[in-house]
């Protein structure tokens, strides 16, 4: 239960309460310090995962809890941005849209665990996951930087991680439900019975 990857995982689920108590101040060192805080909750997602491959420490707590760790940290910076005193700000549809998906795909995937059916995560998946974390570093930076609008650059990556995911969530749940469509019986099997 408490590999290193696992220790890994629990430390990323411990970073979420930090990222809240950061984004309660809107000023550009709490926004900063923020986009640091999950810069390295994103890092240490890799790092678990590299870590309970090289040396084979799989475990089924970990697969739960990995997955359950990415959408806690990313919901919980995506939740707070929408929450905050701060304009411009990202619109609470998108994370309605966003979280909805994470909660639709959630639970079809364990539908389809009950069935026996494992289906792992696509390459569309892992796009989305990547395109809404450059897009959180950004909306977290908030302020312009370097003649840069993170906020600007943050929204459109972010507008293209919620079409990736909705495209992804569509294809999970197609995917799934050929998966999991019974049978058609035969005209020759019926006219047997």
């Amino acid at each position: 239960m408490f590999s290193t990857p696992n220790l890994v995982t629990l430390f990323r689920i411990a970073m979420a309460p930090i990222l809240v108590w950061l984004l309660l101040d809107t000023g550009p060192a709490a926004s900063t310090a923020a986009a640091g805080v999950f810069f390295v909750a994103t890092l240490s997602d890799y790092f678990d995962g590299y870590l309970a491959r090289s040396y084979d420490a799989v475990t089924t707590l970990g697969k739960f809890l990995d997955p359950m760790a990415d959408k806690l940290i990313v919901i919980t910076a995506l939740v707070m941005l929408v929450g905050m005193a701060r304009a411009p700000h990202v619109p609470s549809w998108m994370v309605v849209v966003l979280v909805s998906r994470e909660i639709m795909v959630t639970g079809l995937r364990a539908v389809a665990a009950a069935e026996g059916l494992i289906v792992g995560a696509e390459e569309l998946g892992k796009y989305k996951m990547a395109l809404q974390s450059i897009a959180l570093h950004g909306l977290l930076l908030h302020y312009t930087y370097f003649h840069v609008d993170f906020f600007a650059a943050g929204m459109f990556i972010l507008w293209l991680s919620m079409l990736v995911s909705v495209w992804s969530a569509i294809d999970y749940y197609v995917r799934v439900f050929v998966a999991l469509r019974p049978e058609p019986v035969s005209s020759s099997k019926r006219a047997a019975g």
